[in-house]
């Protein structure tokens, strides 16, 4: 399908992040948008603001008018989300509408155009942000698809008027194949949604076959220590690209850069921990790679302000420190919880942690209960499931007993702001990809008046 023959969008699960974006794009290119999703929330208020269409009603009667009938220029796009006997999708389905996933509507955009890919199981959120970012800041431009929403500009979606594009490009059921990359950044392998893959070796044969779709003058960056070959970043000394002189000064994760040519002094990121100074470091590159000047690299890394959700300060006073993060695989949690420990080495931490998918905590339970096991205090949330139906066993009664920790317990949404007032906490993170953003304004409410 060609991308200028479109002229409406329908997009069943809207209110996805990476789903929104795309929906912003083609709202910004003069094309009808509808959507569906089941719930309301922040992000489709944002979307029904911009003038986009949204119903939270799934029946054929809720469509939207120009959408009833198929047409050569319509599409659309729908989330691997979204039930399979879900009516509005299924009433697409059965009229031969073309219908496509999220990742091939992102080739249908980046063909034709310079696409820098950011693929890996964890830390391609925030490292494409910071690449948007560099680009945006220092004056290059970009168009950017973004899994999260970067603090700078209060979006997920950036327009620029060059012909680069940044994508997030997605392992879940092997998306990102359907991109052709000028330049791709991997960031991390570990073993993640094995009810798609079965095991590890065929998570990482996919990632083999990304890094070969490259196109044949592209550039590949790879995290130090990956079994691909690439320009290999890292924040110690063993990669092509790497962070030197590592320090905390003022809140801030300061370092210099190096990569055998350049080197940049004192860069400082708000974002916290080493892992996000390697995030910075495949961000440098990149943008050395397209000839961005070193000084508009420093001034943009200092003016990066992070990502909702990732290392989020909502609450920061003398009395309460409260941090929300994404983290829900337990890489991603040992390396948040190193953060929090090394800005905060003397207080109590106390985490909230909502387990996302019975898949997930299944096959990664003794690796979650060894990590949630090294905090002072431990509150948590039933399994979120997302797509998932229960599965017998797994619950969080069945984690929390694999937990060594004395201080745990279980605690229901409707009762962790009661708990969290009454423990009145120095020092709180909130952990998980589920609904636990919901529990982020009572929560902050609670520490700002206790």
């Amino acid at each position: 399908m060609e991308l200028n023959h479109i002229k409406r969008v329908y997009f069943v699960g809207i209110g996805g992040i990476g789903m929104s974006a795309i929906a912003r794009y083609f709202a910004k290119r003069g094309c009808q948008v509808c959507g569906y999703d089941k719930t309301q929330t922040n992000l489709t208020k944002a979307l029904e603001q911009e003038g986009i269409a949204i119903v939270y009603v799934d029946n054929v009667a809720s469509i939207s008018e120009g959408f009833v009938e198929d047409s050569a220029e319509t599409l659309i796009v729908y989330t691997p989300a979204i039930p399979k006997d879900a009516v509005i999708l299924n009433y697409f389905k059965d009229r031969g509408f073309k219908l496509k996933k999220r990742s091939e509507v992102l080739g249908i955009i980046s063909k034709g155009q310079f696409c820098i890919a950011v693929a890996g199981t964890h830390g391609k959120t925030t490292t494409s942000c910071i690449i948007a970012h560099l680009l945006t800041h220092s004056g290059y431009g970009c168009t950017a698809f973004l899994g999260g929403i970067s603090s700078n500009y209060n979006s997920n979606f950036l327009i620029g008027d060059n012909d680069v594009v940044v994508v997030e490009a997605d392992e879940y059921d092997r998306s990102f194949l359907t991109l052709h990359p000028d330049i791709s950044v991997i960031t991390s392998m570990d073993a993640d949604h094995l009810d798609i893959y079965g095991d590890a070796a065929h998570l990482t044969e996919s990632f083999e076959l990304f890094a070969a779709q490259l196109k044949d003058d592209g550039k590949l960056f790879v995290k130090g220590g990956l079994p691909l070959h690439g320009i290999t970043y890292s924040a110690n000394g063993d990669s092509l690209l790497k962070a030197k002189n590592i320090r905390v000064v003022d809140g801030n994760f300061v370092f210099d850069f190096e990569d055998g040519y350049v080197k940049i002094k004192d860069l400082s990121l708000a974002l916290p921990g080493k892992h996000n100074v390697e995030n910075a470091v495949a961000a440098i590159g990149v943008a050395l790679s397209l000839g961005i000047h070193p000084k508009s690299i420093k001034k943009a890394i200092a003016a990066f302000k992070g990502v909702k959700r990732r290392f989020e300060y909502i609450v920061k006073s003398p009395e309460h420190i409260y941090i929300d993060d994404y983290a829900h695989h337990p890489e991603e949690l040992r390396a948040c919880f190193d953060a929090v420990r090394q800005l905060y080495p003397e207080k109590k931490l106390t985490v909230i942690f909502q387990p996302h998918l019975f898949t997930r905590t299944r096959d990664f339970a003794d690796d979650f209960a060894k990590v949630l096991s090294t905090v002072d205090d431990l509150i948590l949330l039933e399994i979120y499931p997302a797509r998932e139906l229960p599965l017998e066993g797994i619950n969080s009664r069945f984690l929390l007993d694999k937990i060594t920790l004395k201080t745990k317990e279980i605690c229901g949404k409707e009762s962790v702001v009661e708990q969290i007032g009454s423990k009145k906490p120095e020092l709180l993170l909130t952990v998980g990809a589920g609904d636990i953003d919901t529990l982020i304004q009572p929560l902050k409410a609670i520490l700002t008046y206790a």
